[in-house]
């Protein structure tokens, strides 16, 4: 795998792993919602305009377009399970950020997961 490629693999995963992060962001702005029959209408606006949540969205167009030329550049098999980069950053960034708790069994998950990715990216 060249070097562009790798960089843009990472980058359309670090860019889906800031979505996840932009849109935990908003709903913790947000609150619990709630679709109710009366509530739907006054809740999707809401959460549409959710400045964390359109950040969310707008890291996700950015990460499907960077990933379409990756895909373009790199087989499948070895991009997609590149994905599962993002889970190591979620887990660490939600911890950092959001106080999540990161137990040892997630850890060792996430090592596994990195050794995993070292294995396919070497393939």
């Amino acid at each position: 795998m060249s070097i562009v490629s790798f960089v843009l693999i990472v980058s359309g995963v670090l860019l889906n792993a800031m979505a996840q992060l932009w849109l935990k962001a908003g709903t913790n702005a947000l609150g619990t919602l709630s679709f109710s029959r009366e509530a739907a209408l006054s809740t999707v606006f809401r959460v549409g305009f959710e400045p964390h949540i359109m950040a969310g969205l707008a890291c996700y167009v950015a990460s499907v377009a960077i990933w379409i030329i990756a895909l373009s550049k790199v087989p499948v098999s070895v991009a997609y399970p590149m994905l599962s980069i993002g889970y190591v950053v979620n887990a660490i960034a939600a911890w950092y950020l959001f106080g999540e708790y990161l137990s040892a069994q997630k850890l060792i998950g996430i090592a596994v997961i990195i050794i995993g990715v070292l294995l396919v990216a070497k393939s």
